[in-house]
């Protein structure tokens, strides 16, 4: 289950523990500035050990994971679950959060009618 030594590198981390589908996409997220380690930017090659906290944003969301054991290669779903506690809060639920209305897409421009009820919203009463 673990490697050989008590660390391993960040990408492959994440690649491992199925964060990233493939270990380039772990690597570009951390160059990209994507992934934080103890709180700090961390490059690809940053070691991790027991006890690291991760906190990886994905589509915009942060997920927030803490190494239990430092694996460098691609392992079945159930070691994955001892390999790293997901500690990340869930979503916000659909009633608390603001209702923004969506226009359809190709459906042309909006009417008076539309333009002057998009401004009402939008807090511009002219």
């Amino acid at each position: 289950m673990t490697s050989s030594s008590a660390s391993a590198r960040v990408d492959a981390w994440l690649w491992a523990v199925r964060i990233y589908k493939t270990r380039s996409a772990a690597t570009s997220a951390c160059r990209a500035g994507h992934v934080r380690v103890n709180g700090e930017r961390a490059k690809a090659a940053q070691p991790v050990k027991i006890g690291d906290e991760l906190r990886v944003r994905i589509a915009g969301f942060d997920r927030m994971l803490v190494v239990r054991a430092p694996i460098s290669k691609r392992v079945g779903a159930a070691v994955v679950a001892t390999a790293m506690d997901d500690q990340t809060p869930p979503p916000p639920s659909k009633e608390s959060m603001p209702f923004v209305p969506v226009r359809d897409r190709g459906a042309g421009r909006p009417t008076k009618r539309e333009r002057r009820d998009i401004d009402k919203l939008r807090g511009r009463e002219d």
